[in-house]
């Protein structure tokens, strides 16, 4: 099976095994880690990591930012999902709710300039390196996959930055961190993980007053949340033609401000 047979299992199937471990209080890894500015890769990884995908800037809505990336000239585009020797590889895909929100921070360097920023399933780490690069105080992204970690160091490189810190691990209701910022994309395609960032959202507003962005190009199990209603709609991106042959038609991605109407209720 190709990988675009495989992207769809990413898109509706395998998503809800990767869903049941961000949903859980404690994640779905027995053990989690933090990545930092010198620590070394695992070298079998990296170069795993270097010959099986594309450093690319080109289909998405931020050429500024290279990546690497599966695309059709890797050999994992035409494998069989089972050969691929980890867990599956959400984080080599660019997914056009971060695509935008990148595209909006790179845009609006304000938003973040002088700020600490959370990037919270933050996959090939792009909104975080347009965090850095558009003048943040501090960032951290935070994924449960140790591979995208890896991934996340190595697309740094490729910016030419120093490695931001990054949290392997499941922080969704944990305390609410102090953060004047959390931007998180394409996280809302399973139901009960949408009701679990709902709630750990609006308790980091209530608490620390936290300003949360949300990047998402009208996917079902989004626009049919509750969370919907309490959404602003900052500004909404056309894809490119590449962006929206990987995503089945999407068209247009949108970035949405989360200002819930009852942010003092109880969490």
């Amino acid at each position: 099976m190709a990988f675009g047979g495989w992207k769809r299992l990413l898109l509706f199937g395998r998503q809800n095994t990767f869903a049941k471990a961000w949903r859980s209080r404690r994640g779905g890894w027995k053990r989690c880690c933090h990545w930092s500015a010198g620590k070394s890769l695992d070298p079998e990884v990296k170069a795993f990591l270097e010959e099986n995908t594309e450093v690319t800037n080109s289909g998405h809505l931020t050429p500024e930012i290279r990546l690497r990336l599966l695309t059709p000239r890797c050999r994992f585009w035409r494998e069989k999902p089972d050969l691929w020797p980890y867990g599956d590889p959400f984080w080599a895909i660019y997914w056009p709710g971060g695509q935008a929100l990148s595209r909006y921070i790179l845009d609006n360097p304000r938003v973040v300039r002088g700020r600490s920023v959370l990037d919270l399933g933050s996959g090939c780490g792009a909104t975080a390196i347009a965090a850095v690069m558009s003048g943040a105080s501090q960032v951290l992204a935070n994924d449960i996959d140790p591979i995208a970690g890896m991934a996340m160091i190595l697309n740094c490189e490729l910016n030419h930055l120093n490695p931001f810190p990054i949290t392997i691990k499941n922080i969704i209701n944990s305390e609410a961190g102090n953060w004047d910022l959390i931007v998180l994309g394409d996280m809302f395609y399973d139901e009960q993980l949408a009701d679990g960032l709902h709630h750990w959202l609006r308790k980091c507003i209530r608490i620390q007053q936290t300003e949360v962005l949300i990047g998402d190009p009208g996917r079902h199990q989004f626009l049919s949340h509750s969370i919907h209603s309490q959404l602003h709609k900052v500004i909404e991106y056309s894809l490119p033609e590449y962006t929206r042959q990987e995503n089945y038609g999407l068209t247009s991605s949108i970035v949405w401000s989360y200002q819930p109407s009852n942010s003092s209720e109880d969490c």
